[in-house]
């Protein structure tokens, strides 16, 4: 099949290498600060297959050239802002199910700053949610809702963070156009969102596309006409489209999606350790970091600037229907027709039997403004991740044990290495800055993420 467009992605896109050892011979750390520095550049220079270690830093968000991009889709700094405001501009919920619901959620009730662009329950809510809270915490079916006409999806709410990073997106990765979803074209459905693919975008584009319409937004004539000043932004956004062609979903989607490439934890201490400042990491996050890179050899799939392969791997964690998580909005798990597609992850959407219960190598950074952590939501903390991996003992009663991923071994980790690995994960991945990445206001006036009136209440804000 011919694609509309061709895929290209700069430098830090290559594809990402399958790394054995990570460890160099010789890797005794010396208590001396200087000494642990050159340690852990070495062991993380191991892991990169000739790369330098300025391979793994993130560009600054500004720096539109470096950040890997969609050639079909390149970043300008008028889409950023453009989609900027799109991502968090409640007034795009035209198509709420009821009434009560138009104008009330947006992209960002379930990627929002506070939750390190994640949603803060288990089970994000769209529309038919309720609520706020501090972080994202406090989001709730609305009592104007019936369960079955509440938007949520059946896995966890992943990170719209550092996605620029890898190509194809959702846990299955079934969105995009190139990259592991060559051969895929016949699984690209009429009528069904992976028709977005015949789009020929990469994954983040499509993903954009396809979830305006799934969490039922949509920038439409009434929206136009309501926000007219839009229609500005989006004339200086897309400038070569034609007129009739240039206010719809797809190039909303598009903008949306440059906007989610500039969204980098790049002022997190690794990245700052990365860049030159050394003291920008404690002892302890450094030696997690050993550990990371060395020992654990967790780099062999968490690989990249965002620690992720952008691959597939079946390691036998719960789904969100099963474990003891609270559910959207502290209330049961809530099916969805086509769970048991999803609870097979990559082999759900390719039915390939090597790809059963894999899925996608999720990024790292900012894990812990999130309580809820695999692709069900299931694991309540890092630790309990990180001990998960350590043991290599299968939760998932579904996944036999010939489908789990070679790599799925586990590890000789000391007491004293899960407790500097965590440290790692928690604060040395953790960018406590992400509100440079929220709009001022959007143009409808609204409140975001959300402009119900709970949410309006919780956060403080008057629509």
């Amino acid at each position: 099949m011919k694609f509309a467009h061709t895929l290209s992605f700069v430098s830090f896109a290559a594809v990402f290498m399958t790394l054995t050892s990570c460890t160099p011979e010789g890797n005794d750390i010396s208590p001396n600060d200087l000494e642990l520095d050159r340690s852990l550049e070495q062991t993380i220079i191991a892991c990169l297959n000739g790369e330098e270690l300025s391979w793994m830093q993130m560009p600054s968000s500004s720096d539109l050239g470096n950040i890997p991009q969609d050639a079909a889709n390149p970043l300008t700094s008028e889409k950023v802002v453009l989609g900027r405001l799109l991502f968090h501009e409640t007034g795009l919920g035209t198509q709420a199910t009821n009434e009560s619901s138009i104008g009330t959620f947006s992209c960002a009730s379930c990627h929002h700053a506070a939750g390190g662009f994640q949603a803060g329950v288990q089970q994000g809510i769209g529309d038919g949610g309720s609520g706020f809270g501090f972080a994202g915490e406090g989001r709730r079916q609305s009592d104007d809702y019936a369960s079955t006409d509440v938007d949520r999806q059946p896995n966890r709410t992943p990170s719209a963070m550092n996605g620029a990073f890898t190509k194809l997106s959702l846990y299955n990765g079934q969105f995009g156009a190139g990259g592991e979803n060559t051969g895929t074209e016949g699984l690209w459905t009429a009528d069904t969102p992976l028709e977005n693919n015949l789009l020929g975008y990469a994954g983040l584009e499509t993903q954009a596309i396809a979830g305006l319409t799934v969490h039922r937004m949509a920038p439409d004539a009434a929206f136009f006409e309501a926000h007219p000043k839009y229609v500005d932004l989006f004339d200086a956004a897309f400038p070569s489209i034609a007129e009739a062609n240039r206010y719809n979903v797809e190039y909303a989607g598009l903008a949306i999606a440059a906007y989610e490439r500039t969204l980098m934890a790049s002022e997190s201490p690794f990245q700052k350790w990365l860049g030159g400042q050394k003291s920008a990491m404690s002892d302890a996050q450094k030696r997690g970091a050993q550990v990371f890179f060395g020992a654990a050899e967790c780099a062999t799939c968490h690989s990249g600037p965002a620690l992720s392969d952008g691959s597939f791997h079946a390691i036998g964690m719960l789904d969100m229907d099963q474990g003891s998580g609270s559910g959207s909005g502290g209330g049961a798990y809530t099916a969805s027709n086509n769970f048991d597609e999803v609870a097979k992850g990559r082999g759900g959407f390719t039915g390939e039997a090597e790809d059963m219960y894999a899925f996608k190598t999720p990024q790292l950074y900012n894990l812990q403004s999130s309580a809820f952590m695999g692709h069900g939501g299931n694991y309540t903390s890092i630790r309990e991740v990180v001990e998960y991996k350590v043991n290599a003992s299968k939760d998932n009663p579904r996944v036999s044990g010939s489908s789990l991923d070679e790599l799925f071994v586990p590890l000789a980790l000391t007491d004293a290495d899960v407790d500097d690995l965590v440290d790692f994960l928690s604060t040395g991945l953790y960018d406590g800055n992400l509100s440079r990445y929220e709009p001022s206001a959007v143009l409808s006036g609204g409140c975001f993420p959300n402009a119900d009136a709970q949410s309006s209440e919780d956060m403080g804000c008057s629509n």
